[in-house]
């Protein structure tokens, strides 16, 4: 069984000295909070995807993405073998919360997700697999300023 590709973003700004990651709490209780990420599509790069996929969730329109931080192997609850591709993206003068309603449709459709933002790994619990790279970003991001 081939492996689904998934990719996901680490959106992140700066405010007032210290980095910060955008999250977002699923209506869905049991889906928990979240980082933007998505299934990547058949010849779609994961580039191309994750920049899809930031769009059609959050809304935001102006962003870069700075790089790929990571990939892996990873095993969902259901037993599916997930290749995953983490990057690091950039925004600013966006508002420190809001909601929006996903437009990448089929079982986001009617759902309302509310975005926010956190500046440390164990603020709060991300669902299984989303904060396993938090580290990369706020550990380097605090080395930079020393």
């Amino acid at each position: 069984m081939m492996a689904i590709k998934k990719a996901y973003g680490y959106v992140t700004r700066v405010k007032e000295g210290r980095t910060q990651i955008l999250v977002f709490r699923h209506p869905v209780t049991e889906a928990g909070i979240q980082i933007p990420k998505g299934t990547i599509k058949s010849k779609e790069s994961t580039y191309n995807a994750i920049i899809r996929e930031i769009k059609e969730e959050t809304g935001l329109k102006n962003f870069e993405i700075e790089k790929l931080i990571a990939e892996d192997y990873w095993e969902n609850d259901d037993g599916i073998i997930h290749n995953r591709f983490f990057y690091k993206i950039n925004v600013s003068n966006v508002p420190d919360k809001w909601d929006y309603e996903p437009t990448g449709g089929e079982d986001e459709e009617g759902l309302t997700f509310h975005f926010f933002w956190i500046s440390s790994e164990n603020e709060v619990k991300l669902i299984r697999g989303h904060g396993d790279y938090l580290n990369l970003i706020f550990n380097s991001c605090s080395s930079k300023g020393q």
